[in-house]
């Protein structure tokens, strides 16, 4: 072949090679495939196209949506309460508001509240893109709802709008929000605002929290009190200080030192002046008309309720329009009442003796068999006592605890230390201060007066009839504290900040809890295992929203076996224990006793096969809300669960069920377990010292069973004082070096 014709064959071989591969000469600027239809022109264009169909559509909404006429409705509607029997309980709908114009605002509190809202307010246009975006970012990511409003578009929700939280509404809030800052000044709109934003206490607009709060007029409020209005404005049920939780103060006085910081940042405020200034204390709040009594209390609970079941804020659910019945049975609230009135409240003296004015009680009673909660008492009255004792979770439940060891180690069919079954007939060691053996974190506990019970040994059931302290801490240690635990939590108790975990002193019910979650704790067992959540909302109905209600009964929490043996165990706490004081003839019960380290706390939850409810007294100084002790109440001793509780329940209860043809516990399935055999040999002769878990042999009733004349069986006193069994560890003492650490509950 020539050269020409060599050449000619290349050409021809280059043209047939695809394009940039096999001769690796393609153009320059030539592409494959799919990248020829995404270039960054198409891209960009598409991009910018996009932005002007968007801009486009905000263009025509701000000639469609029309400014509407005030929001009249949301502003005057009311929320109606009512009994399980139709009665009216209660309206809040008298709105507490005065207008007030924006001069007699000082400007220190203007710019708190600009300073934490809305720190653009003078510049922006009434909405604040970027704020919208990281709110959308901050709900996408799971940081808490959308926020970025700016305070234009809040003043429009308040003013215009609803509280619905809705794609509709947040669009009709943008649009009108231009519309508005074109039409208005700034000061007419930041006065807008702080005349229709919810406070809390039923106070709408900055004059109504200014008295709510501080008892003065709003041109009266100082910064400090300014700066804490704006914080509180967030979330008033959860940042008002006077009922607000551990979790609730650190968040408020967090936001509350950011109006300050930002107004320092914005040059409003001198940082020599910042460094000054504190928290100011509101005062207590006052009951609204209509809500004094325990109503106030009753409306408490259910809005929590409906909160917690809608999402809904407090400032949507004080927006109006609902009509809630309750689960409370007015015939049983009014017994409830009389019962704390006749065997408490008649008794003390608040006013002369300092113990007595320190004295709290609170009690929910709930039908096992559907959760219904039909009886609560929350104290003497809002303006006495804001928060409701009935709901309160910053006392420890003591030994009413104790039963929800035992449920654990029947369900998970535990073991003592040498391989015996845990079940009523389980012998333990009573010894007083008895080490526990097999924790990693030393505990010995004291039993009452120091007793030694048992002789050395008892059976479960009778430790449990006497809440023998060192017996439940060795069987938590032989449960395993984790699992413990897991049974509270599945039976219906909360896991709060503080619970002690892996500790043996758990057994003696260190952990936070309320008379609403034991309610549901020991309704559980009543109702053979199966889970009761208590509810006190029987129905909600609303013309725009939706109330999903409580599912009361649930499935199996633990097995009828557990919960059956569990009741039996604790009819025998009634019959024979630390709980005779409610013992009758009208009604077959069960329950358990339980007072707090230094007595500043006192329950008796019980219950019969119609009712389930837990009595409770708390010590609280006045003024302070720090924990007190309740030995002396009424001029007499020590205030245990026994006493003053176990008589509010007895006379709720007889009345209560006054003309009902009261059952007895069906006990089919109780397991009490097969009769043991100690080894003696293992076991200590003094009540100093234990080498180990020594449980087994049956106990024959005419050994070991309780005499009713006595108060313990076969018990030997130590030479030293001792606290109540039913005490838990003192968290506000130093630890023993041969106890686990005490833990503080806030």
């Amino acid at each position: 072949m020539g050269r020409a014709e060599a050449r000619k064959a290349q050409q021809r071989s280059t043209r047939r090679a695809p394009r940039g591969r096999a001769t690796g000469k393609g153009r320059a600027g030539e592409r494959t495939g799919i990248r020829r239809f995404f270039t960054w022109k198409k891209i960009l264009g598409a991009f910018f196209g996009i932005i002007l169909l968007g801009m486009g559509a905000l263009v025509a909404l701000y000639f469609y949506v029309d400014e509407p006429d005030p929001n009249a409705d949301a502003l005057t509607q009311s929320n109606v309460y009512k009994y399980a029997d139709g009665s009216i309980m209660a309206r809040d709908g008298k709105m507490n508001r005065e207008i007030v114009p924006i001069s007699r605002i000082p400007k220190d509190v203007k710019t708190g509240f600009i300073a934490i809202e809305n720190k653009s307010f003078y510049q922006d246009s009434g909405v604040d893109l970027l704020g919208i975006g990281r709110g959308l970012f901050n709900t996408v990511t799971g940081k808490g709802k959308a926020g970025g409003s700016t305070i234009t578009q809040q003043y429009v929700k308040n003013f215009y709008l609803n509280q619905d939280q809705t794609a509709t509404r947040k669009l009709k809030e943008l649009v009108i929000s231009l519309k508005v800052d074109q039409r208005m000044k700034k000061d007419e709109i930041l006065a807008g605002y702080l005349n229709t934003s919810y406070f809390g206490r039923g106070a709408y607009g900055i004059q109504a929290a200014a008295q709510a709060y501080y008892g003065v007029d709003v041109d009266k409020l100082t910064l400090e009190q300014g700066a804490y209005l704006a914080a509180v404005l967030q979330a008033p049920s959860d940042y008002d200080l006077a009922t607000a939780g551990p979790n609730g103060t650190r968040l408020v006085k967090i936001r509350f030192n950011g109006v300050l910081d930002n107004m320092v940042e914005m040059k409003a405020l001198d940082p020599e002046k910042r460094k000054q200034l504190q928290l100011p204390m509101p005062i207590k709040p006052k009951a609204a008309p209509g809500m004094e009594g325990q109503k106030g209390y009753l409306k408490q609970a259910a809005d929590a309720e409906l909160r917690r079941q809608t999402g809904m804020t407090s400032q949507e659910l004080q927006a109006g329009g609902w009509e809630i019945t309750l689960n409370i049975d007015p015939k049983k609230q009014a017994a409830l009442e009389k019962a704390v009135q006749d065997e408490l409240e008649s008794q003390l003296n608040r006013k002369d003796r300092p113990v007595d004015a320190a004295v709290q009680a609170g009690a929910t009673s709930v039908d096992p068999k559907t959760g219904a909660v039909v009886a609560m008492y929350g104290g003497t009255g809002l303006s006495d006592h804001w928060a409701s004792n009935a709901l309160r979770t910053d006392f420890q439940p003591g030994s009413t605890f104790k039963p929800v060891v035992l449920a654990s180690a029947l369900e998970n069919k535990a073991s003592t230390q040498d391989g015996k079954p845990i079940t009523p007939n389980t012998l333990y060691e009573g010894t007083n201060k008895r080490p526990v053996v097999g924790s990693k974190i030393p505990f010995a506990p004291e039993n009452q007066d120091q007793r030694n019970y048992g002789d050395p040994l008892m059976t479960v059931q009778d430790a449990t009839n006497y809440s023998v302290n060192s017996v439940y801490a060795q069987m938590i240690v032989d449960v395993k504290p984790q699992a413990v635990k897991k049974t509270a939590l599945v039976l219906g108790m909360h896991d709060r900040p503080g619970w002690p975990e892996d500790r043996p002193a758990m057994a003696l019910g260190t952990m936070s809890a309320n008379t609403l979650e034991m309610a549901g704790v020991y309704a559980t067992f009543d109702n053979h295992g199966k889970k009761i959540t208590p509810n006190i909302i029987k129905s909600a109905k609303h013309s725009t929203r939706a109330f999903n209600p409580v599912e009361s009964v649930g499935g199996q929490a633990i097995t009828r076996e557990t919960a059956d043996t569990v009741t039996k165990v604790l009819t025998g706490v009634v019959q024979d224990g630390s709980g005779k004081a409610v013992k009758s003839s009208a009604y077959e019960a069960a329950g358990k006793t339980g007072t707090t380290e230094s007595n500043v706390a006192a329950w008796f939850t019980g219950y019969t096969p119609e009712l389930v409810t837990v009595v409770a007294m708390f010590g609280e100084e006045p003024g302070t809300a720090k924990q007190t002790t309740l030995t002396g109440t009424a001029g007499g001793g020590r205030a245990g669960g026994s006493s003053f509780p176990a008589e509010i329940w007895k006379a709720y209860t007889l009345a209560a069920l006054k003309g009902v043809d009261t059952a007895e516990f069906d006990l089919s399935e109780a397991k009490m377990g097969a009769s043991q055999t100690p080894s003696r040999s293992s076991s200590p002769s003094s009540s100093s010292s234990s080498s180990a878990n020594t449980p087994s042999a049956p106990v024959s009733p005419s050994q070991n069973s309780p005499d009713p004349g006595k108060s313990s069986p076969n018990p030997t006193k130590s030479t030293t004082k001792s606290p109540d069994p039913t005490k838990s560890p003192d968290p506000t003492k130093s630890p023993d070096p041969t106890k686990s650490p005490p833990i503080l509950i806030p």
